[in-house]
């Protein structure tokens, strides 16, 4: 044996360790890919704001969505907003709500935006929209050959806020 080792050394040598030198490089573009990738992922963003009236929001790629609820005057609201183009000029627009509780729904009673990229439904009641807002995966709004997808994925507080809310704003 030689002076200053010890038999275990020279019996089993040491476990081969890769070079952190090597592996750090790799780690630091496989980290600063992934964060790339999740930062330019769309988020589950359902917004609710109480002022000045009831508002729940989403912003996607593929559209803004805004439910209004005014208490003052008793009207619901829903808006789809195209982030560009144009909605088709058609007489009947529609909502398709799915996953567990799957519900279409129509009306011929819609307005478009000047510049054609939103839409608007104003009701007194909106039971079946927020039903299919709350208990569903995906909205579909649709107005002639033009269709939309939302994702519901994440409105559950921000749904449960706005259902809450006019009663909170009439007190």
């Amino acid at each position: 044996m030689i002076p200053g080792t010890h038999a275990f050394t020279a019996q089993y040598p040491a476990p081969r360790v890769a070079c952190p030198v090597l592996r750090s490089p790799y780690i630091f573009i496989m980290r600063t890919t992934l964060a790339f990738l999740l930062l330019a992922s769309p988020a589950a963003a359902w917004e609710f704001s109480a002022s000045p009236i009831c508002t729940l929001t989403d912003i996607s790629e593929a559209a803004e969505i805004t439910v209004t609820y005014d208490p003052a005057i008793t009207e619901y609201a829903v808006t789809v907003t195209l982030p560009e183009g144009r909605w088709s000029d058609a007489p009947t627009f529609g909502m398709a709500f799915a996953n567990d509780r799957p519900i279409s729904i129509q009306t011929d009673q819609h307005s478009i935006s000047p510049d054609g990229r939103s839409i608007t439904v104003k009701d007194r009641g909106f039971g079946n929209v927020l039903n299919g807002l709350e208990f569903n995966s995906r909205a579909y709004a649709i107005l002639g050959d033009t269709t939309v997808g939302i994702d519901l994925t994440g409105i559950g507080p921000a749904i449960t806020a706005f259902r809450d809310c006019p009663a909170a704003n009439l007190a």
